[in-house]
């Protein structure tokens, strides 16, 4: 899926988590991220796991896209409602704009499993020639949420990449 002519997406998986971050959990979103991208044919170039604190998002995010180059970054975790639930902010404050539908739609698949979706706060925008996705934090979650944009990312990864071709079929 992630290959088209020219075309080759690397991307990177960066777990927001306070517990994770100090080796007292798992991660196991992470784990479930980097199996869903390579099923899907992108090379995971890079993982990470940061606490949650804005400043470290930031950063992470900016050497990916900027120093990197990467096609796609995801996040999981720190996308609900607690004090320390940060990443949505630190993302909209390194993005270029914003790729509302992807969220959007992510929320609406949700929202048939659990009311709990409206609770999301997750994002998707662009910085650069990178996308960035924010997905919850439990594996199963961040996989479901993930899936549902899979569909649509070769062609946004495309056009991101300077894919001149036109859109209409």
């Amino acid at each position: 899926m992630a290959t088209q002519g020219k075309y080759s997406f690397r991307a990177a998986v960066l777990t927001i988590s306070d517990k994770g971050s100090r080796g007292e959990r798992e991660d196991r979103s992470g784990d479930a991220l980097e199996k869903l991208l390579d099923e899907n044919g992108f090379q995971v170039a890079y993982r990470y796991i940061v606490p949650d604190e804005p400043e470290l998002i930031q950063r992470t995010l900016i050497k990916w896209a900027d120093e990197e180059g990467l096609s796609l970054i995801v996040t999981t975790g720190g996308t609900g409602l607690t004090p320390r639930d940060v990443t949505p902010q630190a993302t909209l404050s390194v993005i270029d704009y914003e790729v509302p539908g992807m969220a959007e739609a992510m929320r609406a698949e949700s929202l048939k499993k659990t009311p709990h979706a409206m609770l999301s706060r997750a994002v998707t925008g662009v910085r650069k020639q990178t996308l960035i996705i924010n997905v919850p934090g439990s594996p199963k979650a961040a996989v479901e949420n993930l899936s549902v944009v899979i569909p649509a990312l070769e062609h946004a990864l495309s056009k991101l990449a300077g894919d001149p071709s036109e859109c209409a079929r």
